[in-house]
């Protein structure tokens, strides 16, 4: 037993696309995604952490970095699909969790494992890393579909998926996030040309949620 098998199976990241089935101008594989993910918490954390806020840099990464490692088991399940039902997703993260149990066990030199264990848990959690994490996850969700409706892809899915991601963002316990989210990046995306309307989607939630 040595770590190759999990260094290799960082391969199968790269080969697992977001939104599968669904038309894309722009493919996103899962490694991209919690790189993306990465910069954005690393982003927002220093932010909290210039209005006071004690962050716990090691954590955090971590966090983000291993946050959706368990989808080399299973793959990426569409949003809509994962949050159908409570009952539905609280089964997909018991399923996640036993894998990744089962390999940390199989695959991880013994040395290692209660590292890994912590390493890889559920990352999203009532701390700020966790709350971070969680912000940034849904801020990637946030710009994928964002770019897709921005070139004028009329799949509805990106709309939906759009529009739970700023509702999400905007109701995330991070005030100080939110409110550079809202008064900084949404500004900006506002006034981007866009194939469809943004500023429409955009004020449809923000209306909803005032």
């Amino acid at each position: 037993m040595g770590i190759h098998k999990f260094f290799t199976s960082l391969n199968d990241l790269e080969r697992i696309f977001r939104a599968p089935g669904r038309f894309k101008f722009e493919e996103h594989n899962v490694a991209a995604h919690s790189w993306k993910v990465s910069q954005y918490a690393m982003f927002f954390g220093t932010l909290e952490e210039m209005h006071g806020a004690k962050v716990d840099w090691k954590s955090l990464y971590e966090k983000t970095i291993n946050h959706d490692f368990a989808e080399v088991f299973i793959g990426d399940i569409k949003t809509p699909v994962k949050h159908a039902s409570v009952e539905l997703k609280q089964m997909l993260a018991h399923v996640e969790e036993k894998m990744m149990e089962k390999f940390i066990r199989e695959e991880i030199p013994p040395d290692f494992q209660d590292v890994f264990f912590n390493r890889m848990k559920e990352g999203k959690d009532a701390t700020i890393e966790g709350r971070l994490l969680e912000f940034a996850d849904k801020l990637d969700q946030f710009y994928e579909s964002f770019a897709e409706l921005k070139r004028g892809n009329t799949d509805k899915e990106f709309v939906i998926m759009y529009q739970q991601a700023l509702q999400k963002l905007l109701q995330m316990p991070l005030e100080v996030s939110v409110k550079y989210f809202r008064d900084e990046i949404l500004i900006d995306v506002m006034r981007e040309e866009t194939q469809i309307n943004i500023a429409a989607l955009t004020n449809e939630i923000l209306n909803k949620i005032d």
